[in-house]
């Protein structure tokens, strides 16, 4: 394809011009093909009215009156005396001149080239008009029927020829078709003319019109080529109507919109993981170094050993937190789904969670659990609600409860896990379920944690086709429910 025609201006003005090349070219057609026939119609209709006159005048008086000598002989009729008051008695009218006159002038006030022959029986001609050629007999007509045909004169002229036969004559009347044809060619030659003018405006227009439409995507381009990693809060100008470029440039300020927000995160999540593989790591470093600095006992050597173990095995958890995440953000985390008994699971997770309270004197309740079936991972499901109640534990004081149910509401399993903890504000509950964030970032270092939990839980939750919320007034708890849909 040539280089020019990869333009998208250039496409839409030749498939423009294409359109109104064809577009012409069949009104031209349609139109030299309905005058056509328009004008034939036109004409045989005149023809046959004038063999309808011709008919009814020449029938009664045919009888009477001799064929005309002077009309079929002469190029142009005789002068006409006019009738005086002295000459009308003298002179009487011959009944055959005023028969043929009559005919003769009706002629006259028909179109100029109307031709008109009549004939008898055995082909002797009657009348002919001055302007007739030698002859216009098309053969054998029944009586009374008409006919109307194009024949070839002697003088090689196309003629349009109406007959009718009666019982004592012919009538042929003719009208040469050059002038139809005239107009005709004057059609033609007007749609000659005007069909490439036509399409030269069209080119030119069309090219026009791309030209501004699409200057737009111009701005648009330019724009994009601008914007990169480091100036995503730049935005391409918003258009005036709300037309198909109008929703391409919200559209595409909404991705970029998106795509800053995407970077944004992933700063703060490269922030957040380092500095939470960093914290372990200095504290290793630095216990590791004092006890490499002087001889000590060797329970100090053990205490230390123990709480390298400690933070390697935070470092293992935040390590397998984030591939978790990475996976289900790849969509490699394939789920082994099964009918999974809520019932028997949460009890599992009950006495698990009893025991992990009695170190705060923490009181673990069970006011409901339905019998209820869900179709999904059981592990997956189990990591989901250990998360929740080890979250609950954790930012519950001592001496607090904890309260786990499970019931069925509109076919959906509805598993809510309360605490009488701290409370989450209310401005920071949109975010407890983003990647790192904690509410009290000091206060969740002490309890331990890396704050990928609920990021976790909200994965597992809509992995399984169910939805997540929580709601909180501080300091009196929080309560999180979890809506699963239920398997028949």
């Amino acid at each position: 394809m040539p280089e020019v025609f990869k333009s998208i201006r250039a496409r839409l003005t030749l498939w423009y011009s294409l359109v109104v090349l064809t577009t012409l070219v069949a009104f031209g057609l349609i139109a030299y093909t309905y005058s056509t026939q328009k004008l034939l119609d036109t004409l045989d209709l005149s023809l046959r009215n004038e063999v309808k006159w011709i008919r009814e005048y020449v029938t009664p008086k045919a009888g009477k009156v001799k064929p005309s000598k002077k009309y079929s002989t002469r190029p142009q009729p005789p002068p006409v005396k006019p009738l005086t008051s002295e000459n009308a008695l003298d002179q009487p009218a011959d009944p055959d001149d005023v028969f043929w006159g009559e005919m003769y002038s009706h002629i006259l006030v028909t179109q100029r080239n109307t031709l008109v022959e009549v004939t008898d029986k055995r082909g002797g001609v009657i009348f002919r008009s001055s302007n007739s050629p030698e002859d216009l007999v098309i053969g054998e007509v029944p009586v009374n029927s008409l006919r109307i045909i194009t024949i070839r004169s002697e003088g090689g002229k196309d003629l349009r020829v109406a007959t009718m036969t009666t019982e004592r004559f012919n009538i042929y009347v003719a009208y040469p078709l050059d002038e139809l044809r005239g107009v005709l060619d004057n059609l033609y030659a007007i749609f000659l003319l005007l069909i490439p003018i036509a399409v030269a405006l069209s080119v030119g227009g069309g090219w026009f019109l791309a030209n501004k439409a699409l200057r737009p995507v111009d701005l648009i381009t330019k724009t994009a080529r601008r914007i990169t990693a480091e100036n995503l809060d730049q935005q391409i100008p918003a258009h005036d109507t709300d037309d198909e470029l109008g929703r391409l440039i919200h559209t595409l300020n909404g991705m970029i919109s998106r795509l800053r927000q995407s970077f944004d995160r992933i700063k703060q999540f490269t922030v957040d993981a380092s500095h939470e593989l960093r914290t372990p790591l200095t504290i290793m470093r630095g216990e590791v170094e004092l006890a490499l600095g002087n001889a000590r006992e060797p329970e100090e050597y053990r205490r230390v050993l123990v709480s390298n173990l400690e933070e390697n095995l935070r470092l293992a958890s935040i390590i397998d937190n984030l591939l978790t995440l990475s996976k289900a953000d790849l969509g490699q985390d394939d789920l082994i789904c099964e009918r999974v008994q809520l019932r028997e699971l949460i009890n599992s997770l009950y006495e698990d969670a009893v025991i992990i309270g009695m170190k705060k004197k923490i009181r673990i309740g069970l006011s409901n659990n339905e019998e209820i079936v869900v179709n999904g991972d059981n592990l997956r499901l189990r990591q989901l609600f250990l998360n929740l109640i080890d979250n609950a534990i954790k930012y519950t004081p001592e001496g607090g409860s904890v309260d786990i149910s499970v019931v069925q509401r509109d076919g959906m399993a509805e598993i809510k896990v309360r605490d009488t903890g701290i409370g989450i504000p209310v401005a920071e509950q949109s975010k407890i379920f983003d990647r790192f964030y904690r509410v009290d970032k000091a206060r969740s270092r002490e309890v331990g944690g890396s704050g990928l939990g609920l990021a976790i839980a909200k994965m597992i939750t809509e992995l399984h086709k169910g939805t997540i919320a929580v709601s909180s007034e501080p300091p009196q708890g929080s309560t999180f429910l979890i809506s699963l849909p239920i398997t028949d």
